[in-house]
């Protein structure tokens, strides 16, 4: 493990060899300091910058990049290859598999779970030279469920609970306990009709 600006961290955490710590970004108002709560486990390749703060139980697979002022809660595990980028929220209990993207300014609550490939933005206008004032990630709120390789656009805020299915391109606000897949996605029912499919067992409500 390696640091380069000033670090506090909590009891009990698990470094690997390979693990770069509190990364200086080059804007330069942000801060050097980076936090990290207790029983945290980083995995090697692992770059968190300086400016974030991140809670208890933190847990990374190789290759994460955590970009600066981030705000992170606790019990969040991010997977490998995937890259949180600057300025984002992400509340507690949140699992990011891998190879996903989370774009400057996004909003992630509780209990939210992102598939392999997911892909965040947050340019409504990329390539213009004024698109840096417009950008805004989108907000999922509380226990949203995103497969795998969806992509989430900007501005968009997708309601409590709601299973957005794999392949997805959400493009408009989605409102909370639906199942919306499809390219735009578009609501297809409700997430209490959902049922188990697989024969190995009946539980009911996806809920």
């Amino acid at each position: 493990m390696q640091k380069i600006g000033e670090v506090v961290i909590g009891n009990n955490a698990t470094f690997d060899d390979g693990v770069l710590l509190a990364y200086l970004s080059p804007r330069k108002e942000v801060p050097q300091l980076l936090r990290i709560g207790d029983d945290a486990v980083i995995r090697s390749g692992s770059v968190i910058y300086a400016g974030t703060t991140i809670g208890d139980h933190f847990e990374t697979g190789h290759n994460v990049v955590v970009r600066e002022e981030n705000e992170i809660g606790a019990h969040v595990s991010i997977w490998n290859n995937s890259i949180i980028d600057y300025g984002c929220r992400i509340g507690n209990n949140v699992k990011i598999h891998c190879n996903c993207y989370v774009a400057q300014f996004t909003v992630i609550e509780d209990g939210v779970f992102l598939a392999p490939g997911v892909t965040i933005a947050n340019d409504v206008h990329p390539g213009c030279p004024d698109s840096k004032p417009c950008m805004k990630g989108p907000i999922l709120k509380s226990g949203v469920q995103v497969g795998v390789n969806a992509t989430i656009l900007p501005y968009v805020t997708i309601g409590e609970r709601t299973l957005v299915g794999g392949g997805a391109v959400v493009t408009r606000d989605m409102p909370a306990e639906s199942v919306v897949y499809g390219n735009p996605a578009r609501v297809h029912g409700s997430i209490y009709d959902l049922k188990c499919t697989t024969d190995i067992r009946d539980r009911g409500p996806y809920v």
